[in-house]
């Protein structure tokens, strides 16, 4: 089965590749999402027990054809797949393409020599995604060139749709081309732009705009201004700099109501947050005292405090502060002391931790080594750790089993759909 020529386009490398076609048979999917066949040669958009044609040589090849096409490949949904870099996987059957999200969890445990019990994966429908960076070029003066970057290159793929997005958001593409059109005033500007689906609104942090130059003219900002109002976007920032505001962007978080700042880290999906935040509450039942590290605006502290007293910490001051606004949103809670802290540089101490018997930790990729270790140390009775690294999280699990936790059970989530990327909630007890 020959792909479509958008497949082949995407294949096309920026330098000529060398080596004639050969055909390969695919026997997995590697941790990228490429297909995998013995050499090893790794050949994108392909599926287990598949025979294709591939060009290149080396390990990286491009698909030229599919000659015997697996019973699990399906048709893509997106008109852009196999061009743009966002998704990888949109060709594999829903079920199969989560069961391997899974066992390749089980794998990077089982690489830390850690067994437990893999509850079945929270998986995101498409059209639920609630934030996007969307990359933007020079287009025209009344519309940028808006989309993501192919794989492995700087080039840009302008889309119109985009399936795992909110439809909201899918609206909003074309007001967001014109709102980007001012930005290219400075030839080294490349901008990107965050967007963020609240519930008063979008909310749009960009980034990447020259600004040794002295930044967007008045008149680019006035362009900005006017072009954010014609679409009714809720507010626009500069690196967090005030651009445009309508009205403050707000989302629900648990039982809080959360002012947003600009650039802001949220899940990617509400029900991704809601599945995680059940979770983590369920996990932290009958605590009497809670931390809360790496809280972010409150993702699980609103939820948490409905348990028991919570200490919330953070490296964004920003964030902090305005999950302690948010406190008068959520009457009858526990009680929230939230803390802006560097938890790298100074994480809370065992001997801080002392009347804490729950902690839950949520840190970026890298992970949460130098925190992990006090936890290791200190006598908190759960642990309840949530990763966006599956192999950082691996590493923290060991330094926690090491010292006398037992990992309990796991919950794999899959909220960027059709991607490489799985994300996790494990609990440790001692």
């Amino acid at each position: 089965m020959r792909p479509p020529p958008r497949h082949r386009r995407h294949h096309r490398p920026s330098a000529p590749l060398a080596g004639p076609p050969a055909e390969l048979v695919i026997e997995a999917v590697g941790g990228e999402g490429d297909g995998v066949a013995a050499g090893p040669a790794f050949v994108p958009f392909t599926l287990p027990g598949e025979r294709v044609i591939a060009t290149g040589s080396g390990e990286r090849r491009s698909l030229v054809e599919v000659l015997q096409p697996s019973a699990e490949r399906v048709l893509p949904p997106c008109p852009h797949f196999g061009v743009c870099g966002g998704c990888a996987l949109q060709h594999w059957a829903h079920a199969p393409y989560l069961a391997w999200k899974v066992e390749r969890l089980a794998g990077i445990l089982a690489r830390e020599r850690i067994e437990t019990e893999i509850l079945p994966a929270f998986a995101a429908a498409p059209g639920t995604r609630r934030r996007l960076a969307l990359h933007a070029r020079r287009g025209t003066r009344e519309a940028a060139r808006l989309g993501y970057k192919p794989r492995k290159s700087w080039d840009l793929v302008d889309i119109a749709v985009c399936p795992i997005a909110d439809p909201r958001l899918q609206a909003a593409i074309p007001a967001l081309k014109r709102l980007a059109a001012p930005l290219f005033e400075h030839p080294k500007s490349a901008p990107t732009l965050h967007v963020t689906l609240t519930d008063t609104g979008l909310d749009v942090d960009i980034s990447g705009v020259e600004r040794k130059s002295g930044g967007l003219s008045a008149d680019a900002r006035m362009q900005l201004a006017e072009r954010a109002a014609e679409a009714d976007f809720a507010r626009v920032t500069l690196d967090g700099e005030m651009a445009y505001l309508a009205r403050q962007p707000m989302v629900r978080v648990g039982p809080a109501t959360v002012a947003l700042p600009a650039g802001a880290f949220l899940q990617a999906t509400s029900q991704a947050e809601a599945a995680m935040g059940a979770f983590v509450a369920a996990a932290a039942a009958g605590a009497d005292r809670i931390a809360d590290l790496y809280c972010g605006v409150g993702t699980f502290t609103f939820r948490l405090a409905e348990i028991a007293p919570v200490y919330a910490a953070d490296f964004a001051p920003e964030a902090v502060r305005a999950l302690t606004a948010a406190l008068a949103s959520a009457p009858g809670l526990k009680g929230v002391t939230a803390e802006a802290r560097d938890l790298v540089r100074r994480p809370l101490l065992a001997e801080q931790l002392k009347r804490v018997d729950v902690a839950v930790f949520d840190p970026p990729r890298a992970g949460a080594a130098e925190q992990t270790a006090e936890l290791a140390r200190s006598a908190v009775a759960r642990v309840i750790a949530v990763s966006c690294g599956p192999a950082t999280f691996a590493r923290d699990a060991r330094t926690l089993i090491d010292a006398g936790f037992s990992l309990q059970r796991v919950l794999p989530v899959d909220q960027f759909l059709w991607s490489p990327h799985v994300e996790l909630v494990g609990v440790f007890e001692r």
